[in-house]
């Protein structure tokens, strides 16, 4: 055991078991995250809300990769960026810019995903986005915002900017920079980045036959809501996730340590 592990022993035992319940569940989607291979090394970054008054989140520790992360070894940190418990790991500082500042502005949300996945890198670049030519991109496009890339997110005056854009939507695509999501839970925000990225891949590939793309005509698009709800009968990510976690545990666990 490092020093660092070592410095992380016993976090179970100094918080809440709602607290760990959360930790558990945002380790888990860091590495779901690395298995379908969309992290990039250590550069970006998942966070969720602590349960309770105090607006305290949970981030990755930095330098950390995501197949490693654990429910302890998460940083926790209120909207300041101060850590409000030991951790011999700092924190991204582009991801405390990103997330402080939607866990700041929409109660709403307790997960906040951002992810630069090669298909999303690869969609975000082009000019007109998320096109509707495939059944997942219709789920995306029911809810999705833009917003324009101001350089590496380590100017808090980009926040303000970032939250309006955001707005009410569950998916923000970040021109020539990456996807992200928010969800009420780790889980809801990992089905809507599967979604996402699905999107995305299936557009790569699409663009890349060479021939003409077919648009789904615009009735169906406004439709998708209620589609959605009766596909995953009601539970959203409620759904997979327990069979996400399973199919974890089988092919990397230790996350709930």
């Amino acid at each position: 055991m490092n020093t660092k592990t070592a410095a992380i022993c016993g976090v179970r035992q100094q918080v809440s078991a709602a607290e760990w319940e959360v930790r558990v569940n945002l380790a888990a989607a860091y590495r779901l995250v690395a298995l379908y291979g969309w992290d990039d090394l250590v550069f970006t970054h998942l966070s969720a809300r602590v349960p309770g008054p105090e607006h305290h989140f949970l981030i990755n520790p930095y330098g950390m990769l995501f197949d490693e992360i654990t429910a302890s070894s998460l940083v926790k940190i209120d909207l300041d960026g101060r850590k409000m418990m030991d951790s011999p790991y700092g924190i991204n500082p582009a991801g405390f810019t990103i997330h402080s500042c939607i866990h700041a502005a929409r109660e709403d949300v307790a997960c906040v995903m951002h992810i630069h996945s090669l298909n999303g890198v690869a969609v975000s670049a082009q000019r007109a986005g998320v096109l509707p030519i495939s059944q997942q991109s219709l789920f995306v496009l029911s809810s999705l915002a833009y917003h324009d890339y101001e350089g590496v997110a380590l100017n808090p005056d980009e926040q303000p900017r970032l939250v309006a854009d955001l707005g009410g939507k569950a998916y923000l695509m970040l021109r020539n920079h990456g996807l992200l999501t928010v969800g009420a839970s780790p889980a809801d925000a990992f089905l809507l980045m599967y979604l996402f990225e699905s999107a995305c891949a299936i557009q790569v590939r699409a663009q890349g036959g060479g021939q003409e793309l077919i648009p789904i005509p615009g009735p169906v698009l406004e439709g998708i809501r209620a589609s959605a709800s009766r596909v995953t009968q009601g539970l959203g990510a409620a759904l997979v996730w327990p069979g996400l976690l399973r199919k974890l545990d089988r092919t990397n666990p230790g996350y709930q340590d």
